[in-house]
C-alpha cells in the first residue's frame, strides 16, 4: 500500500531538516546529499478511460460534495468552443504525467467522474481501520476505476494523522476485475496543521500565515490537494511496481516526491509563486469549470529530474 500526502510529507521533512540542522548538519548538504531519479519498474499503469468514484463516508454538505466532484470532473479537458476551464487548469496538469506514460510506451489514462455514494450514516462505525477502506472502497466500480474513499473531519482512520493524510492501494485480483483506489480524510478538525498546510498554520516548521482557500473550505480544500496527489500516484503506481523512487513500503511518488512545493521558488514554509484571486484574496495554480480554483501539488518531471508547476 502506497502511503502518501503531499502536505505530511512536507511537514515531516521540515520537521526532520530542522532536527538535523541541530544537530550540526545544514540544510543545504542535506538536499544535495540524495538527488532524486524516478525508477519505473516495469509494472501495469492505469491506461483508458478511468471512471473516478467518490465515496463520501460521514457527513459532509452539498457544498463540500460538490468541491470536489467538480475537480473530479476538471481532469476531462472540454473541446473547443465548450464552457471550458482557463488556463492553467487541471486538465493541463494532469497531462503532465504523460512524460511517465510516454517511458512505459502507453496513453495517459483519460479520467472522468464516476458514480458518487453516500454513507452519511457511517455505517461501518466512526473509527476505521485500513481494512475497512479497502472494504468501502468495493462499492465503487470493480475494473477500470479509481474508486476514492472520503472520510468526514469527525471520522478517524488508523495512521490518521500519525504518518499519513491519504493513502491508495489497489483490490485484490479476482475475475470480476481489479481497481485503484484512493482514501483522503477531512484533517479540519483533527490536524489541520499537517494535512491542510498551506490553508492552515502549520504544526511544524515555520511559522507563515496560512494561505485563504480557493473554495473557502479549508479542510475539503486541503482534501483536494491530497487527492490530487495520490490520484497522480494511483495512476503511475496502481499496483507497487509502476514509477517510485526509494523503497517499495515507503516509495516517492509522482507528486510526493515534491513535497510542499505548488508554485515557483516554493522552499521550506512557502508554497510557492501562486495565483491570487482578486476578489477572494485566495489562492491557487489551477483553474476548473464553472469558475473553480484549487491548488495542485507539484509533480515530479521524470527527464529533468526536476518538479514541475503550473506557475
Amino acid at each position: 500500500m502506497a502511503s502518501s500526502t503531499t502536505t505530511f510529507a512536507f511537514l515531516l521533512l521540515v520537521s526532520v531538516l530542522l532536527h538535523c540542522a541541530n544537530g550540526g548538519r545544514t540544510l543545504t548538504a542535506l538536499v544535495e546529499e540524495q538527488p532524486l531519479a524516478m525508477t519505473y519498474h516495469k509494472g501495469a499503469l492505469l491506461a483508458g478511460n478511468i471512471s473516478v468514484n467518490l465515496i463520501f463516508y460521514g457527513k459532509f454538505t452539498a457544498s463540500q460534495r460538490a468541491i470536489i466532484s467538480d475537480f473530479v470532473a476538471s481532469f476531462t479537458q472540454l473541446p473547443a468552443g465548450k464552457a471550458h476551464s482557463v488556463e492553467p487548469s487541471v486538465a493541463t496538469w494532469w497531462k503532465t504525467l504523460a512524460k511517465y506514460y510516454a517511458t512505459s510506451k502507453q496513453p495517459l489514462p483519460r479520467l472522468g467522474l464516476g458514480k458518487q455514494v453516500v454513507d452519511e450514516a457511517c455505517s461501518l462505525g466512526k473509527s476505521l481501520r485500513s481494512a475497512d477502506l479497502a472494504k468501502l472502497a468495493t462499492r465503487g466500480a470493480p475494473r477500470n476505476a479509481i474508486n476514492v474513499v472520503l472520510t468526514a473531519e469527525d471520522v478517524a482512520v488508523e495512521g490518521f494523522c500519525m504518518s499519513r493524510c491519504g493513502t491508495h492501494a489497489a483490490s485484490p485480483r479476482s475475475r470480476a476485475g481489479r481497481f485503484a483506489y484512493v482514501w483522503v480524510g477531512n484533517s479540519v478538525e483533527q490536524c489541520p496543521g499537517q494535512c491542510a498546510w498551506p490553508f492552515h498554520q502549520p504544526e511544524y516548521g515555520p511559522q507563515v500565515s496560512p494561505l485563504v482557500a480557493p473554495n473557502g473550505d479549508v479542510g475539503v480544500d486541503g482534501m483536494v490537494i491530497n487527492l490530487a496527489g495520490l490520484l497522480a500516484g494511483a495512476a503511475t503506481n496502481p499496483f507497487g511496481n509502476g514509477f517510485f523512487q526509494g523503497p517499495k513500503e515507503a516509495p516517492l511518488e509522482a507528486a510526493t516526491a515534491c513535497p510542499g512545493v505548488y508554485g515557483k521558488g516554493a522552499y521550506p514554509g512557502y508554497a510557492g509563486n501562486l495565483l491570487v484571486d482578486p476578489a477572494t484574496g485566495a489562492s491557487y495554480n489551477a483553474n476548473g469549470p464553472r469558475g473553480r480554483k484549487y491548488l495542485l501539488p507539484a509533480l515530479f518531471d521524470p527527464s529533468t529530474s526536476t518538479c514541475s508547476t503550473l506557475v
